[in-house]
């Protein structure tokens, strides 16, 4: 294959590579959810928050020091592959795609529930699937084409945060008064059953949600082959993005907890509606799911992106010549083919959602999230042995390294440990463990390095 064939453009400036990620990160669950997360630790899933957060940060470092120390690598499996072997890459890289694969169907099925709020006589799986043809055709163009699309998209989600915190500052500031009677005011994080109020049990039990909201922050190492001055744009979003999560989710929960005491918030409704009905927008409720269904869109299309990407690589190396061929680029140099076949599973994946029980569905969405736990372990390890191997000079290192390693391995182990404790997380937590057992045995057929 000649160099044009296997060479993706460099399109992708900082400013798309950070979107997309905080895009692909701040998802439905801050709008929707967040009232279930505060209810579950009070005011401690701050404090929740930032460990995860640091925990992340150090992650994403670590990633980039990866993808720095070679920039021919077109993703971050291709560093695993380097240092932990072509099994344990061929393991991580169908467990990502795969990932991802579920992902999108999770979003594009939701996608469908919140337009019916607006158009209940519309069949579920009309909106979702016309969503995954617009972007299917978007990324088949360019990646500039994609990045734009990601950054407004992750801009709209990014606007309605800082609305928010801007809102409850200036609720906390005039002493704003609830329906419930309850006044803004900073005192509200510590003033009902203090600031651990759920115990130390609930304060544990939030990391299997607070984790959670972190999977996809890892999207920066696909870009790697597509990122335009790689050696200034790699460090500049991964140094961004870590720290803008952590401020639009702390800000966001703080903001929210101010105004509201935490045991009035309701674990199935909005906080956000909530807020911005109390500030005097219109609309509030229509407001809020037009934003939902931005950030459902915006996941699927970087699921559509990311599926492309690491089918290609996936099958690149491929001995077989037809399977070889799914990694070939467009002319608009595109893995044009491997983005239709994972959009053609994500699109009958989704349809069969309807068929299959919710439970079976669920079940599959938690074995994805579950997965991102041990890519972001195959990470660190792979961070691990390249600190051993290198002899040169390492410009962007990871703080603390190797210390820090281990510290965000045993925080991961610890997350493993609370998912024990639950019975739905545990059951799928068994369930992501045989998947494993069935990647590892189709690597068998890797010869490893």
């Amino acid at each position: 294959m000649d160099n044009k064939q296997t060479q993706m453009k460099r399109s992708l400036k900082s400013r798309h590579i950070q979107l997309m990620a905080l895009g692909g990160t701040i998802g439905t669950g801050l709008f929707l959810g967040s009232g279930k997360a505060i209810r579950a630790a009070g005011p401690a899933i701050l404090l929740a928050y930032l460990i995860t957060g640091i925990a992340c940060f150090a992650i994403m470092r670590a990633l980039g020091e990866l993808l720095l120390s070679n920039l021919h690598y077109r993703s971050f499996m291709e560093a695993i592959r380097d240092y932990l072997g072509k099994r344990v890459s061929f393991i991580a890289g169908w467990a990502y795609w795969a990932c991802w694969l579920a992902l999108a169907m999770a979003e594009i099925t939701a996608i469908g529930l919140y337009i019916q709020i607006w158009l209940p006589h519309v069949p579920q799986w009309i909106p979702g699937v016309i969503t995954l043809l617009i972007f299917l055709c978007l990324n088949l163009i360019t990646v500039n084409v994609f990045g734009e699309i990601e950054f407004w998209f992750a801009m709209i989600k990014i606007v309605a945060i800082i609305v928010l915190i801007a809102v409850g500052i200036f609720m906390v500031i005039i002493q704003f008064k609830s329906a419930g009677g309850y006044v803004a005011s900073p005192k509200n994080l510590v003033a009902y059953n203090g600031f651990f109020a759920t115990g130390a049990k609930g304060f544990v039990m939030s990391f299997q949600m607070v984790v959670f909201a972190f999977v996809g922050i890892e999207m920066v190492g696909v870009t790697a082959a597509e990122a335009e001055n790689p050696r200034k744009v790699i460090p500049e979003a991964i140094n961004g993005i870590s720290i803008r999560v952590l401020i639009f989710y702390l800000g966001a929960l703080a903001a929210i907890m101010c105004i509201y005491p935490w045991k009035q918030l309701s674990p199935s409704n909005s906080p956000f509606v909530l807020v911005f009905q109390d500030a005097g927008l219109r609309g509030a409720a229509s407001v809020v799911n037009f934003i939902v269904i931005t950030a459902a869109a915006s996941a699927c299309n970087s699921s559509i992106y990311t599926t492309g990407r690491m089918l290609a690589e996936l099958t690149a190396n491929s001995h077989h010549p037809c399977v070889r061929a799914i990694s070939r680029l467009s002319k608009h140099q595109v893995p044009a083919r491997a983005v239709v076949i994972s959009s053609a599973v994500i699109g009958v994946a989704a349809l069969l959602n309807f068929l299959m029980p919710g439970e079976v569905f669920t079940l599959i969405s938690s074995i994805a999230t579950t997965s991102f736990l041990f890519i972001w372990a195959a990470i660190i390890g792979a961070h691990l042995r390249f600190i051993k191997n290198c002899a040169t000079a390492r410009p962007f290192k990871l703080p603390g390294a190797p210390f820090t390693d281990y510290l965000v391995l045993a925080f991961l182990a610890f997350v493993l440990v609370v998912l024990c404790m639950d019975r739905q997380t545990l059951t799928a937590l068994i369930f992501t463990l045989g998947w494993f057992v069935v990647l590892f045995i189709a690597s068998l057929t890797q010869q490893n390095e």
